[in-house]
């Protein structure tokens, strides 16, 4: 049996690389191939190009690679028509992903795409591909499997994948109890991003923050989690034109969040981790004044962080507007967020110095994400998915004998 995946975020590859071996696991014989990442590649995929470095945002910077990525189509399209693998599974990505679908589709390859694109969010006018080119949409979130279903897709909900990474993982035990020893004042991690535009974007910010709630609560430590060494160097840059005391890591993104007091993070797949730990969190997405006004015409949501939108009860407004930390309609919030084109450096240190020196705000707080991890956070995402992709393939393969 040969699989063949397409993943392209960072996040993805460590989703994928969950999968792969969970897939291993059930069938020994099951060879994985295509585009992923350096996890990956160590779980056992055999990688023809490695997506998670062009790991972008925004149409202008995609334009400028789409040489390479009509490169990396064709080659997926011929190597279907050469091997014809049983399966395609794509992770996120959905811009370059849903060509790959079409192809596969186009080619009788089943599809099953593992963590939907959150159409819901921003366009649901692609559903349309969804439904013409992928057989099976396996969902990370609870109102995802209905809201597919409702438009015509083969949707099943099988938990999010993040946390069956979460559960496994093993922590620098001595890191963290240095972090935690070395003094008694508060630390305070900040986390720019895995995306170098990310970091370019909302970093800055996060260290002018930083320097208000020092200001505030003399003594707070700082430290930043980068994802990779060439955004260690930028951000070790940006801390020095601030003025700030504050380290720089790699590779310690979940020990800087455990031996956190509380986290100033960009929004992304983070939040589940701060979640996880429950840790006291602001969320800020800088973008520029173009981007805002792009998102605001078409997101749909009220919420760009994944945590609130899972204590959300109206999840589709009919005037979807950005999150207030005066309206009463935002005091279910666990996380508060700033999607914005203008300085909101403000608002982040205030959170950070309530939950610095206001014991019962910041208890009430950690009891609210308890609840809220004890009813979503469970592990068995990567196995369910093996389950059904693996039970879904030896069902088309007896109707095909």
């Amino acid at each position: 049996m040969k699989i063949f995946f397409s993943v392209g975020e960072p996040s993805g590859d460590l989703h994928g690389a969950n999968l792969v071996r969970a897939l291993r696991s059930r069938k020994s014989d099951i060879q994985c191939v295509g585009f992923g990442g350096p996890r990956m590649a160590a779980a056992g995929c055999e990688l023809h190009q490695d997506l998670t470095q062009l790991a972008i945002m925004w149409i202008g910077r995609a334009l400028l690679h789409l040489p390479k990525f009509f490169g990396y189509l064709r080659q997926a399209d011929e190597y279907f028509e050469r091997e014809r693998p049983d399966a395609v599974v794509l992770i996120d990505y959905p811009g370059f992903n849903w060509h790959v679908a079409r192809k596969a589709h186009d080619r009788g390859i089943p599809v099953f795409y593992y963590g939907t694109p959150q159409l819901w969010g921003w366009a649901p006018w692609r559903i349309k591909k969804m439904r013409r080119n992928v057989d099976h949409a396996l969902c990370k979130l609870p109102f995802e499997e209905q809201w597919f279903r409702e438009r015509g897709v083969n949707a099943t909900y099988i938990g999010h994948p993040y946390f069956d990474e979460l559960r496994e993982r093993k922590l620098d035990t001595p890191f963290v109890d240095a972090l935690r020893s070395t003094e008694k004042s508060p630390l305070v991690t900040i986390l720019p991003g895995s995306r170098t535009q990310e970091v370019k974007s909302n970093l800055a910010d996060l260290l002018k923050a930083a320097k208000l709630v020092r200001q505030q609560v003399p003594g707070t430590r700082f430290a930043i989690a980068s994802f990779k060494e060439s955004q260690a160097a930028m951000a070790k840059a940006r801390v020095a034109e601030s003025g700030l005391d504050c380290d720089v890591h790699v590779g310690k993104t979940p020990e800087l969040i455990d031996a956190a007091s509380a986290t100033m993070a960009v929004s992304g797949s983070v939040s589940l981790e701060l979640l996880y730990h429950t840790k006291p969190s602001v969320i800020l997405y800088r973008v520029s004044r173009f981007a805002y006004a792009v998102q605001k015409r078409f997101r749909l949501v009220r919420y760009i962080t994944l945590v609130n939108l899972l204590t959300a009860t109206d999840l589709f407004p009919r005037k979807p507007a950005i999150y207030d930390p005066a309206s009463p309609e935002d005091a279910h919030v666990l996380m508060p967020e700033y999607l914005t084109s203008e300085d909101r450096t403000e608002d982040l240190a205030g959170h950070v110095v309530e939950w610095l020196t206001d014991d019962q705000s910041r208890q009430s707080l950690v009891d609210r994400m308890s609840e809220l991890k004890d009813r979503v956070a469970h592990g068995g995402a990567s196995e369910r998915a093996a389950d059904y992709i693996v039970r879904e393939l030896e069902h088309l393969g007896r109707e095909a004998a």
